[in-house]
């Protein structure tokens, strides 16, 4: 895949509306809310338990990036862990400039330091984001069932309106476009300017069928649990930190780890904004359940997003700014052994 030069206005525009979506859910979280309540908790937050939660946040990527490595064997790619990581970590880092950028950033800069093709390694990010959704079915449906009440409390705060049949009619036409496109590849192939995206798009499916050719999907499986077990864990233990929220349970977390994920989703600077508005309407949810003010949750639920996300930007912005030089020491390595 050849490299093409990025368009500096295109860039600034998505950085603006990226800005301004953040802008304007942090908005919609923070009106009518009493800062004060929000600067007491804060205040008397233990952060020895952010810190611990910190270190769980770290190991996500650790494992991800071993993950990483199994999904790319098949293809015939053996890539060193750390410079899967930096790879990783670089990605994340530029996901904080211009949303959904990292994904690119993350192949990009792993073909300067291992030369896996663009598309290849890209077609196994695609395959993580369809595998990071399976798993968020399955914490989800852990909520419905422990925490059913809650979920309804959320539904009704939020005020989402989802029509199961825009949901259909979206995926029959995903499903009528790949059966076109597989019949007629062959033919589509020979035309010049498609002929580029023909062989990138079965780039990308080498990787998502990647998968299935695993040597070690036992592995695969286990490092997929670690990774959101880490996010798990980097979720709720922040829950400590908090009087107010001490005493959740685990059931307690699942809720607030979908919420989290549904908030980050949202392609505002660094979740800013659509995560403390998730939170907000999240430990609303969780208080009406209990039998708790939901007034009282959303200000709490706040609070919990003005420590968890500072915590998930840091370890973006650490791991990402390490990942600058590391990744240039692994190229200059690369020029140093072609030299010799």
């Amino acid at each position: 895949m050849e490299n093409k030069k990025s368009n500096p206005i295109k860039s600034i525009v998505t950085i603006v509306i990226s800005l301004a979506c953040a802008g304007f859910f942090l908005w919609l979280a923070l009106r009518g809310l009493d800062f004060k309540v929000i600067q007491k908790s804060l205040a008397k937050a233990n952060y020895l338990w952010v810190l611990f939660a910190a270190c769980f946040g770290v190991a996500a990527y650790w494992f991800r990036a071993i993950r990483w490595n199994l999904m790319l064997e098949p293809m015939g790619h053996s890539i060193s862990n750390s410079n899967s990581l930096w790879s990783l970590s670089f990605g994340y880092l530029m996901n904080l400039t211009i949303p959904r950028s990292g994904e690119v950033a993350r192949a990009t800069a792993l073909y300067g330091v291992e030369k896996v093709p663009v598309d290849k390694s890209f077609g196994t990010i695609i395959l993580e984001r369809v595998v990071d959704l399976v798993c968020m079915v399955a914490f989800l449906g852990l909520t419905l069932i422990f925490k059913y009440d809650a979920i309804i409390s959320f539904y009704k705060s939020s005020g989402l309106d989802i029509n199961p049949n825009k949901i259909l009619l979206v995926l029959g036409i995903l499903v009528l476009g790949t059966i076109i496109f597989f019949a007629f590849k062959k033919r589509l192939a020979n035309v010049p300017f498609l002929g580029k995206i023909i062989n990138f798009i079965d780039g990308i499916f080498q990787g998502l069928t990647s998968i299935f050719k695993l040597k070690q999907k036992g592995k695969f499986i286990l490092y997929t649990l670690g990774i959101w077990l880490s996010y798990y864990f980097a979720a709720y233990l922040v829950c400590f930190a908090l009087p107010e929220t001490s005493d959740f349970t685990f059931a307690d977390g699942f809720l607030i780890i979908v919420v989290g994920t549904l908030g980050m989703m949202i392609p505002a600077s660094g979740g800013i904004g659509a995560f403390n508005l998730a939170m907000k309407y999240g430990f609303m949810a969780l208080f009406i359940s209990m039998g708790k003010s939901g007034e009282l949750g959303g200000e709490i639920g706040l609070t919990y997003s003005f420590i968890s996300l500072p915590m998930q930007i840091v370890i973006m912005l650490v791991m990402g700014l390490i990942s600058i030089p590391m990744l240039a020491k692994a190229r200059n390595e690369i020029v140093s052994k072609k030299e010799d």
